[in-house]
Formats: C-alpha cells, structure tokens, sequence
C-alpha cells in the first residue's frame, strides 16, 4: 500500500480530495479563470490562448434569457458569470470536446467574477439537482444536456440564478494530470485520512502528483455523506491549485507558463466569443487577483430523496436560493459560506 504521508510547508490555503472522473472538470475548467488571471500577465500566451476548441450556437434565444448585466456604481464593467461544464467521455484529443461530452453534464459550475474584478467565486451545483428544465418539467439538472445540448444547460442555469450566463467553459477530465505535473505537483492540506485502493492519503500536509492528484480528487465513496464531501473537497482542492498556478515561481516562468497552456488548450472549448484578446483584457484587470481572492461554495440544497421511479435526486432549497439569486445580482458572494445541507 502506497503511504502519502510527505510533509509539505503549512499553507493559508485548504484543500483535499474526492470522487470520480466526473468530478475533475470543475477543478480543469476553474483552472481555465486561474489562467485567465494569471494570462494578463504573461501576453508572450496570446497565440496559444487562442488555441482552445469553441463552442457554436452556446447561448439560447436571447427572448428566453435574463437581461444583459450592467456594470455596478463606480465600476466600468458588469460583472461576468462562466458556466462550465464537465466531459469525461472523449477517447483522445484528435477528437471535439463537444462531440463527445455525452447525453449528460457530469459536473456544473458557475465562476461568478465580480465588477470590481477583485476576485472570483465559484458555485457548485450537484448535479442530481431536481429542478426545472424549461420545456421538460422537473427532472436532475445535468438531465439537460440529453434534452437541449448546452444552450438549454445555459437556459436552465440561468433561470437559477436569475442571471445572464457570459461565457461557456467545457473541460475534458484527461488533462487533470497534465495540469497538475505542470506546476510541479499540488501542495494539499488534506482534512480527513482516506484510502482509495492501495494508496492511502494521510491527514494533513501532502504533496501530490499527478496520478496521485487524479485518484485524490475522484473520490466519494470513502466519505459517508459521499457528493457533498466530494464537491466540497473539489473546492479545496482549487484554492491549492490556484496558489501554485498564481505563485511567483510560476508567474515568472515562461517554461511553466507555456507548459501550463499547452497542457490546457486540448481540454477546453470555449463559447465563440470567449477569444484571446477577451480573455487577456480580464486578466488584466484581475492582475492583483490571488488564491485568497478565490472562494467557493455549494448551492444550497435540502437534502435527497427519489423521483421518477426511483431516482436518486438532491432538493434545492429554494428559500436560500432567493438569497443566492440576490447576491449574484448585487456582486455579493465573496463572503458567502451557506451550509450545503
């Protein structure tokens, strides 16, 4: 049995692991703002940013969508919100992102970025969510994808939030590992003592690699209230992550800025207008970002039950989500920790 039990120095940042390969998305498509931020920096990236696989007809029937976000008082831009979206069926990189991201979205989130540009927030959705999906009556919110593709993902995501979504992140789960040996491996906090198969990952201080990072975010079957451990954990994980990717060993290398890219471009589709000179403009404007400035957090939920013969579902709980709904639309969510239960 593998002992992960190396001591790394005692970080500000928390984070640890969960489930399956469905998971990884959130932590490759989250990382896509890390690198938005850190691209304002590192402009010789402009060409491979420009890289990424787009995404075609993302966005439903303008008619059907919440109004277009102004900017706050004193601010010159609205606020932004990015959905991405998770995909772990493609075979190889020869072939489309979108091609193979299945009959269902296996992980939802939603990166709030404010107008002030002063951080980012990101919100996980469990993707048994028993919600509305326009058109379809109730059923698990990744549900959506099998019935509209992604503008009815973005549709349903939006009638959530009750607001507009910007931009559209799809990330395949392969380059997970790639990600993580391009920073030189992870520095986690790991909360909880967990196994998963021969490899045992001690509580505390620990440094993963890539396959170690890939079985070390997959897991949910360890944990007894499994997805939500899981998704809380994905957010940890993020906060380490991020803290490598924003760190001045990174930021101040080339190497690892282009190996970074390189390990990401394969594994990402963007929506059309997401192009490189977009995404370098937010960058700079969030130059002053670091991982402290990332927060996360779990939609609210009200527990699980059945539907629809037997379905295994997660209640949303629709009185906080008003509180949600209110704070997206304020730029209020930096400071927001509800309790996922």
């Amino acid at each position: 049995m593998t002992e992960h039990t190396t001591q790394v120095p005692a970080s500000e940042d928390w984070a640890p692991a969960k489930k399956n390969k469905k998971v990884l998305f959130w932590v490759l498509g989250s990382f896509l703002v890390v690198l938005l931020i850190a691209g304002g920096i590192v402009w010789a990236a402009l060409s491979k940013l420009g890289g990424f696989e787009k995404i075609d007809n993302a966005f439903p029937e303008d008619g059907l969508r919440p109004e277009v976000s102004v900017p706050a008082e004193g601010e010159d831009d609205p606020a932004l919100n990015i959905l991405i979206l998770g995909s772990d069926s493609r075979a190889d990189t020869s072939t489309p992102i979108l091609d193979d991201l299945g009959s269902r979205s296996d992980t939802i989130m939603v990166a709030h970025i404010p107008s002030d540009r002063s951080g980012v927030q990101i919100m996980s959705i469990m993707r048994d969510s028993w919600v509305e999906i326009p058109g379809h009556g109730h059923a698990k919110i990744n549900a959506a994808m099998a019935y509209g593709g992604v503008p009815l993902i973005v549709q349903t995501v939006e009638g959530l939030i009750d607001q507009r979504i910007d931009h559209i992140a799809v990330a395949d789960f392969n380059g997970f590992k790639n990600l993580t040996e391009a920073v030189g491996g992870v520095d986690v906090n790991n909360p909880r003592d967990f196994t998963v198969g021969d490899t045992h990952f001690a509580q505390g201080n620990i440094t993963l690699d890539g396959d170690e990072a890939l079985q070390f975010v997959r897991e949910r079957y360890a944990f007894s209230d499994g997805d939500y451990t899981r998704a809380a954990n994905q957010q940890l994980f993020l906060k380490s992550f991020a803290g490598e990717v924003l760190s001045r060993d990174t930021l101040t290398s080339p190497s690892k800025m282009n190996e970074l890219l390189d390990a990401t471009t394969p594994y990402v589709a963007l929506d059309g207008d997401f192009g490189a000179s977009k995404m370098l403009g937010l960058g700079t404007s969030m130059s002053s970002v670091r991982s402290s400035d990332i927060t996360s957090f779990t939609l609210p939920t009200n527990g699980t039950g059945t539907e629809g013969g037997g379905q295994s579902v997660v209640y949303v709980d629709w009185d906080e989500l008003e509180n949600v709904q209110k704070r997206f639309k304020n730029d209020d969510l930096a400071d927001y920790q509800p309790d996922p239960y």
